[in-house]
């Protein structure tokens, strides 16, 4: 298939903020409650869960953000994705998602909460097809956009990598 093909068959739209195309599949109908959660790192109550199909194309990535919230992202099909993750403590890493176990790509990739991640298909990649899994649930305020230059400063070692995959 296409991913035009796919696009049309999943019903899936441009995302918003990050992005790429989607569409969320599940949203769990169980909430937890703000305060239920001590660190405060959400202004309301949340599902405990929610799901989309992910797909990226040439010209598209999943510009550099983080979230409050754990994510698991899955490999459905199509070509691998590079994924930089920036973490909390100053380091970071590549990650490949992909079905290709011996050259190391994986399958399902987490992200944790608050580390900064961005993800592009490999070079000469024609499409492929995500999932995402948030936990607690995905909101939109809870979405931050990643800044080129604040994010070079601080991880200079991924500067060439955070400039795909930021936009401002």
């Amino acid at each position: 298939m296409t991913a035009d093909e796919i696009k049309k068959v999943l019903g899936l739209e441009p995302h918003p903020r990050e992005g790429g195309w989607f569409r969320r599949t599940y949203g769990a109908e169980e909430w937890i409650a703000a305060e239920a959660l001590a660190d405060g790192r959400y202004p309301g109550k949340r599902r405990t869960g929610t799901a989309i199909y992910y797909l990226l194309e040439p010209g598209t990535f999943s510009e550099m953000h983080r979230l409050g919230s754990d994510e698991l992202f899955h490999f459905y099909a199509g070509d691998p994705v590079e994924m930089l993750q920036l973490l909390p403590s100053g380091g970071g890493r590549t990650v490949a998602i992909g079905n290709n176990l011996a050259a190391g790509q994986r399958p399902q990739v987490l992200v944790e909460r608050g580390v900064w991640q961005g993800s592009r298909l490999v070079r000469g990649g024609q499409w492929a097809l995500l999932g995402c899994t948030v936990s607690p649930g995905f909101e939109y305020e809870d979405y931050e956009s990643g800044e080129r230059a604040s994010l070079s400063r601080q991880w200079p070692e991924f500067r060439e990598m955070i400039a795909t995959l930021t936009r401002r």
